[in-house]
């Protein structure tokens, strides 16, 4: 009896450790910015973030401009599961995205049910996303006690979840809008689009220059900046062939994994988890808010992930892979309720300008995420096993798999 392995291919693998060594760096940080924030040193360390440089605070820098080309890495990671990854067909893709609907809809609702008609109704989207470093970085301490293919699942269902995230961003985040500066950065948009359908330029400056260009434009219409990014992504030349190390798209992921894992998201954090823990702290965690927003990430997450795949599947809509169980998606679920990165730019978002519902809200992800990772992990350590089988995963399809009869909830 062999154990079940998916093929993966070897820019998931270089994504997948980036990730897993980002998530611990990622962790550190937060450590070093509340300890800091809770110091003698703590007035002086917060001000830090609130010094004008060019116009913007350093905070805004790091959030409107650093978290620009984190967007641009999700954009380009979405593209390329679009073209030749999980999401690529639709019978792989239906259950990462019938999981992404379901992880996202559930925690909002929840949220919404104990916030609706009050102040605190805009942190709908905070329990909506879940953050891929750290995910995959659970998942990675777990090695190979977990199917391989659960991997590429969470992975799939990760990066929909941010694109949900980002649409949420684009419509109910924004501003006062500008339309004419919102033309011309769609305007821009448009120009590389051609350049790369219709003029075949493969310099990937040229396409950065006009996705700085854009990003100013977006910064003045009143649409979030960060949405520069994602847009530019996908005018970026991409090749279909598995893994083509010549596509500019390819070049620039690969690129710009490691920056985005070791530096930008590390200073996010360093930026935004200046949380100052008051005398009255666990006092604001029982506001509707913050039961909302964890309520929303360790239960919503999980049974909006289970039940909606479930759903699916009971009705034929998409199927298991062949070595996940239900356990699996449990887990996976469980895992999903990890929201920190996005979480927490949603929140700066939601509450500008309200610093003490800012602090409790992000103070409620961070207990939100570690309750999540910490249940995940054990879940998946004791349930996670991979299922033997005499078949060989390389020569079978992502469509095979056993049907709902065949599969049990954790035994």
């Amino acid at each position: 009896m062999a154990i079940i392995e998916r093929r993966l291919s070897q820019t998931f693998k270089q994504f997948f450790d980036s990730e897993k060594a980002g998530g611990i760096l990622l962790i550190a940080c937060t450590v070093i910015s509340l300890l800091l924030a809770n110091s003698p040193l703590g007035e002086g360390y917060l001000q830090i973030w609130r010094v004008y440089v060019g116009g913007l605070s350093i905070e805004h820098w790091v959030n409107d401009a650093l978290m620009a080309i984190f967007f641009l890495l999700i954009g380009l990671e979405l593209k390329r599961e679009l073209y030749n990854g999980e999401l690529s067909e639709l019978k792989n893709a239906l259950l990462p995205i019938v999981a992404a609907v379901g992880g996202i809809c559930v925690p909002a609702l929840i949220h919404f049910s104990m916030n609706a008609g009050t102040p605190t109704q805009a942190g709908i989207g905070i329990p909506m996303a879940t953050d891929i470093a750290f995910a995959l970085g659970v998942l990675a301490l777990l090695g190979s006690r977990v199917p391989a293919s659960l991997k590429v699942f969470l992975a799939a269902l990760a990066v929909m979840d941010d694109l949900g995230a980002i649409i949420v961003i684009a419509v109910f985040y924004t501003a006062e809008m500008s339309f004419t500066y919102l033309l011309a950065a769609a305007a821009v948009f448009a120009l590389l689009a051609c350049m790369n359908r219709y003029l075949r330029v493969m310099s990937v400056p040229l396409y950065l220059l006009g996705g700085a260009v854009m990003w100013v434009f977006m910064l003045k219409s009143g649409v979030h900046a960060t949405i520069a990014g994602v847009l530019l992504a996908f005018t970026i030349p991409f090749s279909a062939k598995q893994d083509d190390e010549s596509s500019p798209s390819h070049k620039l992921e690969h690129f710009l994994h490691k920056p985005v894992a070791f530096i930008i998201l590390p200073i996010f954090a360093l930026a935004n988890t200046g949380i100052i823990i008051s005398s009255g702290w666990t006092q604001e965690l029982a506001s509707t808010n913050s039961l909302g927003i964890m309520a929303g990430l360790v239960i919503g997450k999980p049974v909006g992930i289970t039940l909606l795949c479930l759903l699916a599947v009971t009705l034929g809509i998409c199927k298991l892979p062949l070595d996940l169980r239900w356990r699996h998606v449990v887990g996976a679920g469980l895992l999903g309720g990890i929201g920190f990165t996005m979480s927490i730019f949603i929140t700066n978002l939601a509450f500008i300008g309200e610093a003490e519902v800012i602090n409790a809200s992000k103070m409620a992800i961070l207990l939100a995420s570690l309750a999540a990772g910490i249940i995940g992990f054990v879940w998946l350590k004791i349930f996670g096993k991979p299922v033997d089988t005499d078949t060989d995963m390389d020569t079978m399809d992502f469509e095979e798999s056993t049907t709902l009869p065949s599969v049990q909830l954790p035994r």
